[in-house]
């Protein structure tokens, strides 16, 4: 067992060095991830990543080609997913539709021979844990896809489960009810304390629920850290275009280590400076990070720029700033009152500011 395994390390799964190939496909390529007791973690990325093949090989339905998992210590690696502990979620629910509420969550436990009058206690448990106390006599038709989801989570936490895993749970529902559900789900994963794995290609999903974040592209890992750490601070280009809305603007070097973006010269801080290699330059710059300055309101990284388009986003407004010759443009995110106070409307013009600590940079071939 690896020195660091299970409740040792204070992890309480751990992947090391899994891949997995489909015969010349490789969807998975050496990963290694801990995940901690009571953390909910969510693996992000886009289609084909590999998130969903790693799920599954964590919950023994699909075999890792090399590499091994461990939980609470033991190796699992080769177990069957009958001899996991785990609860599963589905996209689709999964629930038997002829079977009734009370039933589909208490399937498990009849499995398992528990007495008639425990699964009863049980399910009725559940079913007040997820807010269908009163449904338990209908049948998933009956429900709604929300309503069918719960019932689907509250089968998964059943059987107590050390690990819950989530495939993709909240995507076929609508955009409100999955907002609702999302913010449910990580309230009932605190108040339980249950070690929770999701997969979602939803940024904002991940963003608001999770504890930590593994982004993942091409069978990799990219970057895991705090929602915060993965927005704030992208430790790839990949990163930075995937989770949220980000400027790539081309750039070189320039004097004293900073970087030229046009005509401007703008300085970095002290740790981008540090990755600076190479004369051509990819420069990454958050819309809301841009600061509107009044006229002859000099400080760091200032640029002058003409307002080509705005953009009435409900809370804020979308700016597109050019910043150069007609075709060097920028995004800015600006709030209704900043709008108004600074008069910014298309065709005029406005100065700007980039803080030194709100600009990232790579490689320029990163991108391409």
């Amino acid at each position: 067992m690896n020195e660091n395994s299970g409740t040792v390390g204070g992890s309480y799964l751990e992947v090391r060095n899994v891949t997995k190939k489909f015969g010349s496909f490789t969807a998975l390529k050496d990963i290694s991830l801990d995940v901690n007791e009571g953390e909910f973690v969510c693996f992000l990325g886009p289609s084909g990543c590999g998130k969903t093949t790693l799920l599954r090989a964590i919950a023994g339905l699909d075999i890792q080609t090399h590499g091994a998992v461990f939980q609470a210590g033991k190796e699992i690696s080769n177990l069957p997913a009958s001899e996991r502990d785990f609860g599963i979620v589905f996209q689709s629910y999964a629930l038997f539709p002829n079977l009734t509420v009370n039933d589909n969550v208490g399937y498990g436990l009849v499995n398992i021979k528990t007495g008639k009058s425990k699964i009863k206690e049980r399910v009725a448990e559940l079913l007040e844990l997820v807010g269908l106390p009163e449904q338990g006599d209908k049948y998933p038709s009956q429900l709604s896809g929300g309503q069918q989801q719960r019932v689907a989570l509250a089968r998964a936490l059943a059987m107590s489960p050390g690990l819950l895993l989530l495939d993709e749970p909240l995507s076929a529902l609508d955009a409100k009810v999955r907002v609702h559900l999302r913010h449910e789900m990580k309230e009932l994963q605190r108040r339980l304390g249950v070690t929770t794995v999701m997969v979602t290609h939803d940024q904002e999903e991940a963003l608001t629920m999770a504890d930590r974040i593994v982004v993942m592209n091409n069978g990799v890992i990219e970057q895991v850290g705090t929602p915060e750490e993965i927005y704030r601070n992208p430790a790839s280009a990949f990163v930075a275009e995937f989770v949220g809305t980000m400027n790539f603007l081309n750039a070189t070097k320039g004097p004293d280590r900073n970087i030229k973006l046009g005509d401007y010269t703008l300085s970095l801080n002290e740790e981008e400076r540090q990755k600076l290699n190479g004369s051509e330059i990819l420069v990454c710059i958050r819309p809301e990070d841009i600061v509107v300055r009044g006229v002859g309101e000099e400080t760091e990284n200032s640029l002058r720029v003409e307002v080509k388009d705005m953009e009435f986003l409900g809370s804020f407004w979308r700016a597109t700033l050019d910043y150069g010759d007609g075709a060097s443009e920028i995004l800015a995110d600006f709030s209704i009152n900043l709008v108004r106070d600074h008069n910014i409307q298309r065709g005029g013009e406005a100065y700007i500011s980039v803080p030194s600590d709100c600009i990232h940079i790579f490689p320029a071939e990163a991108n391409s």
